[in-house]
């Protein structure tokens, strides 16, 4: 059930001018508030063409009203719309005046969050609605919808279910301790087990795929000066966003672009050539390169094939690459290749093109791709967002020292490991979860959903 009975209302539509807008009143008061602005009874799930007025009895619009019964409604609550022109000064006219009648504007995602109280969705779902209005590729709306229609959440059910049912039999063993059958010797425990971490992986790999369409990939270009690191923003870009010259030290600043590959979104950050300067500008864009190096998901390392990459190291190294975690992947670009007359291939993480002249930069589009870990299907794959990632990854080690235990006949060991697993699993869809993370999930949201 709601943990209020307060009656709320918000203008649904975005922010702006348009042919339609929608203010969504949900609550106990919210037939008795459609009525004082229609002066019209409303029939459930019918559409109603009327007149809105304010508490003055003033006529502010026409438009349609629609009443949706508890709990037959996105809320599970009694729930009115009123369509009106979609005009910013009339639409807040006719919030306020639902405002006079009782409601009380709603908080960020306080409709959703409703809906998740009252068992309309679970969190999972919740979260989907919000990744469906921030969707910014089709791949990532689909895989978005397929978790509201409750993809995600029924892999994420059937093994939590697997868990309860493994459950049962190692506490068996724990309570039966007399018995001369040892119950933790059952093939059958250890098989399900197994079987366990294999659909726990599945659902891990298929989750990472929804995060990297969901969040995408954040990839910094570093480098000496005039190595060619704004030609590779460009070429990958497909446009002229970084001003290139042949004068070192052109970039002073971080230059961000956003492209998509593969629907995948990708922020590619352009950045100082890291090199030792006296010029005080100059030092604040390296300064700034090297914050966002260490924030970058992976790093392209751009060199002049005329050098090579062990003497941008040398040259760049300690001074820079001490600021680069371990954990972040480096691929190391050979730039210019159009200046030399043989054609080198790549290999590995080193990969040799010109960003001048567009050759390679199909291939380095792949690698990326490919880098990241994007499989390049979208079937079946749903929303996910790091959350999930971390909590089926903390399952996913659970699992892993339980399997340990049940090798060593741990029975208390073993089930409160999968006790722990089936915790970081059900947090993904909420079946338990403290207020503080509540709070943060739907203060994301926009005010009027």
């Amino acid at each position: 059930m709601s943990v209020t009975n307060d009656t709320i209302a918000a203008i649904a539509t975005a922010p702006g001018r348009g042919g339609v807008g929608i203010i969504r009143i949900s609550g106990e008061k919210a037939y008795a508030i459609a009525y004082n602005v229609t002066k019209t009874w409303l029939k459930p799930r019918y559409a109603h063409f009327l007149t809105f007025k304010n508490h003055q009895d003033e006529l502010l619009d026409q438009g349609i009203a629609i009443y949706f019964k508890a709990p037959y409604s996105y809320t599970g609550e009694d729930v009115v719309e009123l369509q009106a022109h979609g005009g910013p000064i009339l639409l807040n006219l006719i919030l306020q005046t639902t405002l006079e009648y009782g409601a009380r504007l709603a908080k960020p995602g306080e409709f959703t969050e409703r809906a998740y109280l009252n068992d309309k969705i679970d969190l999972a779902q919740a979260e989907a609605i919000a990744d469906i209005i921030d969707a910014s590729s089709e791949q990532a709306a689909k895989s978005a919808m397929r978790s509201l229609q409750g993809e995600f959440s029924k892999h994420i059910d059937t093994l939590v279910h697997a868990l309860i049912q493994l459950r049962v039999h190692v506490e068996a063993a724990i309570d039966f301790p007399e018995e001369e059958i040892d119950f933790l010797a059952d093939p059958y425990i250890e098989a399900q087990l197994n079987t366990l971490y294999q659909q726990l992986n599945f659902t891990l790999e298929n989750s990472k795929q929804g995060a990297l369409l969901r969040e995408g990939v954040e990839i910094v270009i570093a480098g000496k000066p005039n190595a060619g690191k704004s030609s590779l923003l460009n070429a990958l870009a497909g446009k002229e966003t970084a001003i290139v010259t042949d004068i070192e030290g052109t970039t002073r600043d971080t230059l961000r672009e956003y492209i998509q590959i593969n629907g995948i979104p990708v922020h590619i950050i352009d950045t100082a050539g890291l090199r030792i300067s006296d010029n005080v500008v100059e030092n604040e864009g390296i300064r700034r390169a090297l914050e966002a190096i260490k924030k970058a998901d992976h790093i392209l390392l751009v060199a002049d094939i005329r050098d090579t990459i062990d003497k941008e190291i040398t040259e760049l190294a300690p001074e820079f690459f001490k600021h680069i975690p371990n954990y972040i992947p480096i691929t190391y670009i050979y730039n210019k290749i159009d200046l030399r007359d043989n054609d080198p291939q790549n290999h590995d993480n080193y990969l040799y093109i010109s960003a001048k002249h567009g050759i390679g930069i199909n291939k380095l589009r792949d690698y990326l791709l490919r880098a990241i870990g994007y499989t390049q299907t979208n079937e079946g794959v749903f929303t996910a967002r790091k959350r999930h990632i971390n909590a089926l990854n903390a399952a996913k080690e659970h699992l892993e020292i339980a399997q340990l235990h049940l090798q060593h006949k741990d029975g208390e060991l073993l089930a409160e490991e999968l006790n722990l697993a089936q915790g970081q699993l059900s947090s993904i869809t909420g079946e338990f979860n403290a207020d503080d993370l509540l709070g943060e999930i739907f203060s994301n949201f926009c005010i009027g959903k």
